[in-house]
């Protein structure tokens, strides 16, 4: 029964859904004939308007175009100016509908009467302003302000040519007064072409400053027409009389363009050079470097090299100056002349400090102050500095690669003439120096190679070759930023740096080998001393004290005078190292045959050396500095290897296998030459020598781990029994006397 029910309710459910979707069915066929009609009726009201918008349209063009002729007929031009911008608004409309010949009859009589306004208003130029004879008194009138307000709705060559034969008739005066056959159009009189210009742009504003609408820029359109006319005469003029051309005539001719084209770009914004016939050149990005400075810098007398991080080079700026070059580009072909008297005005700069240098001598040594630069060379970069910026504004194409050629000239000259020319000669040593005198310990200047002075000079140079090798760089870069980009790969002054970079290096080399040949009668006593006759180890060899007498002589004065330039003071004192401490250890194995006492002696003496030689870059300086570890590296491993050398030595050769083990892991050396040398400094016999070098090559396939650690080993490194007691007593003489 349950069932029954249930299947009932399902049957009556299924009746009433049918229902519902016939009744949906009707309601929607009810709503399209509903939305039928209002479609209609839209596409009915918007045909309406569109045709109701043409209509109106086609009114106002067709009345337009009947007052459009009739006011031209009139000369009506005010009234035209506005009327004929709207039928032609209006006649846009109508593009769609030209195959109507009653709509496309109305756009001919639009075109013929636009073509008909163009030729009258030409017309009434012509008769306002002739080519020939003088301009109407009376000034403008306002038919041709209002003409001209036409110009600007018909064709774009319309406004064009009334702007062409107004430009011409205003400057044919100017072509007539400056013709080339007359005086003033040599460039001693250029001033007077400017100040007519001067006064034509006034008496324009005045007459007819109102006839021509602001947005054609009249003034500025004749002052550039008047800039290409005059450097079309004026390069016409300089190939004519090219041999006449002067430096200080052209310079002077240069200079009064550019301030007049300086004078432009304050007075007009360049908008009529959009086309782009002139080119723009790029300014420096501000520095305190004289390369990078402004123009007001170009008269200092010094030259600062150091930049912050704010003054690093940044991409140059679009000038200020649109009107750059739009005249005195003409000048270009001929600054050759410019580029020959620069050449010849440096040649007899360089002659200058040549003979300022004789005549005052090397620069006085004050080492508070540190090595001076010479003045000369701020002179120079000075100078360089003010004609680069002269260059700059003539010209930023060959000139420009000419005068660097001449920069680098001279770069070269003053770095062999001035620097090198000047360093002291190594052979300039006065009298001859003893083993004697260098070994007795008192104040001896005589001592020394090379005078105070001569030091102080060759600090000088070093510091100068410094300073001329970072300012080459920046007037490289500097160069680069003015040139054009196509030129760019063309400016390259490495050779120049090289230059510099050589006369710093053979500075330094003089230095070490004024130091290093002072030391040389030191250790050549060092190595005829009987050191077999030794027979206790005292305080430090007379030798050694020789040595650091030099040492504690040259170097501060070296440091002080090199103290803006710290880096080469520690090549210097790298260099010295590297150059004695070989010598040294040359030496050592010429101290031959060697008693164990002897050795200790050494021993202790080559202690004493590696200390001052450690302390070497503050020796004698109030401030006391951490030696650079690059330095430090250097001296300990090159003293190391004099102090292993000197502990071989002393072991004892008995037994040969244990002596022969040592000297592996102590000096990690598989040469037969070194080890020959060891035995000749302990005095064995050719016989025990042979069979101890046959031993010594046995023993050399030792396991490779052994020997490259050997260089890892320390002073500290296990010693034979046999010399451990005499070992422990050396240490406690060095502590004693430390």
């Amino acid at each position: 029964q349950a069932l029954e029910e249930a299947q009932k309710a399902i049957q009556q459910l299924f009746g009433k859904i049918k229902d519902i979707k016939d009744k949906a069915e009707k309601s929607e066929q009810m709503v399209k004939e509903i939305t039928r009609d209002i479609k209609q009726l839209d596409h009915a009201k918007r045909h309406l308007t569109t045709s109701i918008t043409t209509l109106n349209h086609l009114h106002m063009l067709a009345g337009g175009v009947d007052s459009l002729e009739a006011m031209t007929r009139r000369r009506q031009y005010g009234e035209v100016a506005n009327l004929l911008q709207g039928v032609v608004n209006v006649l846009e409309h109508f593009n769609k509908y030209m195959g109507i010949p009653q709509i496309r009859q109305l756009s001919e009589r639009v075109k013929a009467a636009q073509n008909e306004l163009g030729q009258q208003i030409l017309a009434d130029f012509e008769e306002a302003f002739p080519s020939q004879g003088t301009k109407r008194p009376g000034g403008p009138s306002n038919v041709l302000r209002d003409a001209c307000l036409v110009a600007n709705v018909l064709d774009p060559r319309i406004k064009q040519e009334i702007i062409k034969k107004f430009i011409k008739q205003h400057l044919s005066e100017y072509l007539v007064l400056f013709q080339e056959n007359q005086d003033v159009a040599w460039l001693d009189k250029i001033d007077r072409r400017y100040a007519w210009i001067k006064r034509q742009l006034v008496d324009y504003e005045e007459k007819y400053g109102r006839m021509f609408p602001q947005e054609w820029c009249m003034t500025e359109r004749i002052a550039v027409e008047f800039c290409h006319v005059t450097r079309a005469e004026l390069a016409k003029i300089m190939r004519t009389r090219a041999k006449e051309i002067e430096v200080k005539l052209l310079l002077f001719a240069i200079q009064r363009t550019t301030n007049f084209e300086g004078l432009l770009a304050k007075r007009f914004s360049g908008c009529t050079l959009a086309d782009g016939t002139v080119k723009k050149p790029e300014v420096p990005p501000p520095s305190t470097n004289p390369f990078l400075e402004d123009e007001t810098g170009a008269e200092t007398d010094e030259i600062v090299i150091e930049k912050s991080d704010t003054d690093k080079p940044k991409k140059p700026k679009v000038p200020d100056n649109p009107f750059h070059g739009i005249v005195s580009k003409c000048f270009e072909p001929h600054l050759y002349v410019y580029i020959e008297s620069q050449d010849k005005n440096l040649g007899e700069l360089i002659d200058r400090f040549v003979a300022d240098f004789k005549a005052q001598g090397p620069p006085k040594p004050n080492v508070d102050e540190g090595g001076a630069v010479l003045p000369s060379c701020a002179d120079l970069f000075v100078y360089y500095k003010k004609c680069m910026v002269q260059c700059s504004q003539l010209s930023t194409g060959e000139p420009m690669i000419a005068l660097t050629t001449i920069f680098q000239k001279y770069l070269r000259e003053y770095a062999w003439k001035i620097l090198s020319g000047n360093l002291p000669k190594t052979t300039s040593s006065s009298g001859g120096l003893t083993i004697t005198s260098l070994l007795k310990e008192k104040e001896g200047s005589e001592v020394a190679k090379f005078t105070l002075e001569e030091l102080c000079l060759i600090c000088s140079i070093l510091s100068t070759a410094e300073y001329c090798l970072a300012t080459t760089q920046q007037l490289e870069e500097k160069l680069k930023e003015k040139v054009d980009a196509s030129l760019v790969e063309r400016i390259n002054l490495t050779g120049e740096m090289d230059t510099f970079s050589i006369v710093i290096s053979n500075s330094i080399q003089l230095l070490v080998q004024d130091l290093d040949a002072a030391c040389d009668p030191a250790l050549t006593a060092m190595s005829k001393m009987q050191w077999q006759n030794v027979e206790h180890v005292g305080d430090q060899s007379p030798y050694v004290t020789s040595v650091i007498l030099h040492i504690k002589q040259n170097v501060p004065i070296i440091r002080d005078n090199l103290a803006s330039t710290r880096k080469y003071f520690t090549q210097f004192c790298i260099k010295f190292a590297n150059s004695f401490i070989p010598k040294f250890i040359n030496h050592l194995f010429k101290c031959k045959p060697i008693s164990m006492v002897g050795a200790e002696q050494l021993l202790l003496d080559t202690h004493s050396l590696k200390m001052v030689l450690l302390d070497l870059p503050s020796i004698g300086s109030q401030v006391v500095r951490k030696a650079p570890a690059s330095y430090t590296k250097i001296v300990v491993k090159g003293m190391t290897r004099a102090e292993m050398i000197l502990k071989v030595v002393m072991a004892p050769h008995e037994p040969p296998v244990v002596f022969v083990d040592n000297y592996i892991k102590l000096l990690a050396d598989c040469s037969t030459d070194t080890f020959q040398k060891i035995l000749d400094m302990k005095g064995l016999k050719r016989s025990e020598q042979s069979s101890m070098l046959d031993l010594f090559r046995q023993r050399l396939p030792a396991p490779p781990s052994g020997v490259e650690n050997a260089g890892s080993l320390s002073l500290s490194a296990p010693t034979p029994e046999q010399e451990s007691s005499r070992i422990r007593k050396l240490e406690k003489l060095i502590k004693k006397r430390l």
